[in-house]
């Protein structure tokens, strides 16, 4: 007798009711949105730091932010082994403004970046550039997910292709809040400006074990990548915080002076008086032409409410720039301080000019220019270390920008230098002379020990000579009118008239255009 077939088992599907299927979608959002648990919060807490969300919460405007993406990842189980892939992403409202930003996740497997994760960064990307919007990158990440090899790599560079494709086309900022180490430093790098917290930010390529494994030399990691290395030192960061409450502040602060991107304007506010009396202008620059004073001084005299969102502040100080307003208009500052190796053009402050100038070119932001410039600082280790190739870069940003330029000529305004510094022979669109400024193509007594060595050499009094020669070569030709007769001045003005000046020439050249010839792109001497 045959056995009986058995029949096939039944599988029995449950179909589930709406309010099972809310409740599955709600405890899986509520695995994603803890991250990774409330030990590693608090350990997120007690290193000083936020958690991704918390930050992006007191970044946009209240209730603004709308999180995409927040199930990418791989398969939703009950224990989520990477839950929102280690970073959050959205849009939101930044003082009223579109803004798209990502915040990686320190929490979840220390922030490390996986395909996945990398995607969810580089469609953001996308977003704004469609739209126009800025995007600002959170940075808080161990470095890439090792375990997923040349696939987390391949998100790097990703990311790094759109952060170049996006370059003057929307505002990028990096926020290093955590580790940013590796092959991530260069996304960062990548972006328009780079903010760092004091003590718990970090960058570098190869970390101090590394170093020392290589090298033998020991350092820190705060001495290596810290926040005032990287704002001091390196150049790399542009903005130092003392915390995070203060760096998202001053996040905010710099997104309402720009544009969204390069087809529009940056906003404009109500025009605002400057702090001080206009008459202190008079008085700020020494009659000893060798005496340093601080340009900052004079610029907050004539900038709406005294106000500068200084740039690199800390970095290259013989530079100054920054953003301000000119009667209610967003403007690019850019000045030499005569307080730090006497205003000279060296090779790190001309990297800090050029990309500054650079920058206010792609987002249709004027630029005013304070010159007090006695030349390129001299010295072997600058001609060793390219002055000349990084000097070139002053010449090509002001050369290359399109927007309105405006000189004022403070006091010294020697050679090279001064041409260098939005001179009329680089097309700047006006340039105005304080009676103090010294248009020459070098000091008064430099030129005479030059040119009239001879009858120094044969003078009964030679020391007498020089002194009357100086004298006679700033008579003639040390000041402000010999260049105005030749019209590369176009007026010599009062100080207390400076920001009337500005003011008009902003308005007159508010529809400049400019053609260029046609062509791919241009060399910039990097």
């Amino acid at each position: 007798m045959s056995a009986q077939k058995e029949k096939p088992k039944q599988i029995e599907f449950k179909l589930l009711s709406m309010p099972e299927r809310l409740e599955k979608l709600d405890k899986y959002r509520r695995q994603i949105v803890i991250g990774g648990g409330p030990k590693r919060i608090e350990k997120q807490h007690e290193a000083g730091k936020m958690t991704a969300r918390e930050r992006l919460d007191k970044f946009f405007d209240l209730g603004s932010f709308m999180e995409i993406n927040l199930f990418a990842g791989r398969p939703l189980t009950e224990k989520m082994e990477y839950p929102g892939e280690g970073v959050v992403v959205g849009f939101g409202t930044v003082n009223g403004r579109p803004v798209y930003a990502f915040a990686q996740d320190f929490t979840v497997s220390g922030g490390s970046l996986g395909h996945i994760h990398a995607e969810k960064i580089w469609r953001v990307l996308d977003l704004g550039a469609k739209n126009g919007a800025p995007v600002v990158g959170f940075n808080d990440s161990g470095g890439a997910r090792i375990q997923e090899g040349v696939d987390a790599l391949d998100g790097y560079g990703e990311i790094f292709y759109r952060n170049t494709i996006a370059s003057g086309v929307i505002p990028q900022i990096s926020v290093i809040m955590g580790p940013c180490a590796g092959g991530a430093v260069y996304s960062p790098a990548l972006t328009d400006f780079i903010f760092m917290v004091d003590k718990t930010s970090y960058m570098f390529i190869t970390g101090p074990q590394v170093i020392k494994s290589v090298t033998g030399e020991e350092v820190s990691t705060d001495d290596l990548g810290g926040a005032l290395t990287h704002n001091q030192t390196s150049g790399v960061a542009h903005f130092f915080a003392e915390d995070e409450d203060t760096c998202l502040e001053k996040i905010k602060a710099l997104l309402s002076y720009l544009p969204s991107n390069n087809l529009e304007e940056a906003p404009l506010v109500p025009p605002r008086e400057p702090e001080g009396n206009p008459e202190e202008l008079l008085n700020i620059i020494p009659d000893d032409p060798n005496r340093a004073y601080d340009v900052k001084k004079i610029i907050r005299l004539v900038v709406d409410g005294g106000e500068l969102l200084e740039v690199h502040e800390h970095y290259a100080r013989n530079g100054v720039v920054g953003f301000a307003r000119i009667n209610g208009q967003a403007v690019g500052i850019i000045a030499n301080q005569p307080n730090h190796l006497a205003g000279c053009l060296d090779i790190n402050v001309s990297d800090k000019i050029s990309r500054f100038v650079r920058f206010c070119d792609c987002f249709n932001l004027p630029i005013i220019t304070f010159v007090d410039v006695p030349g390129y600082l001299p010295g072997t280790d600058q001609e060793y270390g390219g002055i000349i190739r990084h000097g070139a870069k002053i010449l090509y940003a002001y050369c290359e920008a399109t927007v309105p330029e405006i000189q004022i000529i403070l006091r010294k305004a020697y050679g090279g230098a001064y041409l260098a510094m939005s001179s009329r022979s680089m097309h700047a669109d006006s340039c105005y002379a304080w009676p103090t400024a010294e248009i020459a193509v070098m000091g008064p007594e430099g030129a005479v020990n030059i040119i009239k060595r001879d009858e120094i050499t044969k003078a009964e009094d030679p020391n007498f000579t020089r002194k009357k020669l100086v004298a006679e070569y700033k008579e003639m030709f040390a000041n402000p009118y010999v260049a105005a007769t030749l019209t590369y001045v176009e007026d010599v003005i009062d100080p207390r008239d400076t920001r009337k000046k500005i003011i008009t020439a902003l308005k007159m050249h508010a529809n400049k255009r400019e053609t260029r010839p046609r062509k791919k792109h241009g060399n910039f001497p990097v």
